[in-house]
């Protein structure tokens, strides 16, 4: 495994890659608030056995990337309506984009989770020759569509952790509300990655300014008409963070599109199913890259 720094402007991106040099590029997006810890070992274990070279990185504003603190805290009305004109998702996509650069990877397939998968769908509709397929997980094209049950929405509205330990009790409680019901959780595991990523840094307000560009989105739908990339969807029918509609609006949106629906999954990535996620992925790559 091998660490770095891509560089968009001013902002500095941490990433970590592994995998064979010569294999399929793959880069992961993370969502809201978390760092590139929470991609489970597991799952990228099951990424490179198939073939792939795993790039995963921290979004600016949490863990070792660039914190924008001189932009404050957005309003709560952002949550409302209101835009908020810090930075959006065309940024984080451009960050993104400024770590493919860094591994001097032309293009790369590009998978990302909540979050990650609007960033993956900005990245795609705004530099589509950069992307040889895209996969959208719990994710949606609009913040008005799947909205958050309200006890997933208070989940995220946690007062700041004082230490690694508080910090690693306030994630446990979130995922135990927007987790899978269906599967097991690995707890453990859970508590180290927000230790770590606590050890990182610790910025509750760049959750926030995150949480922003979220709201402040516009409605990708008439952007990924356009799109012609193929398209892998996988979404939990439990998902009470962003609702199974998003994932079939995504879908619905781009011709060339596979909706994965597991019963029972939340949003995360449970292990029983980290199988069978990474296969669609490198069943959509390799039909991406014969086509290509």
């Amino acid at each position: 495994m091998a660490a770095g720094i891509a560089r968009h402007g001013r902002i500095e991106i941490a990433y970590e890659v592994e995998g064979p040099a010569d294999a399929k590029p793959l880069l992961l997006v993370m969502g809201l608030g978390l760092t590139e810890l929470f991609w489970p070992e597991g799952f990228r274990r099951e990424l490179v056995d198939r073939g792939f070279r795993v790039a995963r990185f921290d979004n600016r504003d949490v863990g070792a990337s660039t914190h924008l603190t001189e932009l404050g805290l957005p309003s709560p009305l952002v949550l409302l309506g209101r835009r908020w004109r810090g930075y959006d998702l065309s940024d984080m996509a451009d960050d993104a984009l400024a770590v493919l650069d860094a591994l001097d990877w032309p293009s790369a397939h590009v998978a990302g989770v909540s979050l990650g998968g609007m960033i993956a769908q900005t990245m795609a509709c705004r530099h589509p020759a950069r992307i040889r397929s895209l996969t959208s997980i719990s994710s949606t094209p609009s913040p008005r569509i799947g909205r958050p049950h309200p006890r997933a929405l208070a989940a995220l509205t946690l007062l700041p952790a004082r230490d690694r330990e508080e910090a690693a009790r306030q994630m446990i409680r979130v995922f135990r509300i927007i987790g899978s019901p269906g599967y097991p959780r690995d707890e453990e595991w859970i508590r180290e990655a927000a230790r770590r990523s606590f050890d990182r840094a610790h910025d509750p307000d760049g959750v926030r300014r995150q949480l922003a560009a979220i709201m402040s989105a516009t409605d990708r739908r008439p952007a990924l008409r356009r799109l012609r990339k193929p398209l892998l969807v996988v979404h939990g029918d439990a998902d009470p963070l962003v609702r199974l509609s998003g994932g079939e609006a995504t879908a619905f949106s781009v011709v060339d599109s596979r909706l994965v629906v597991f019963p029972g999954m939340g949003h995360d990535l449970p292990a029983a199913l980290q199988p069978a996620i990474a296969g669609e992925m490198a069943r959509l790559a390799v039909s991406a890259d014969e086509r290509r």
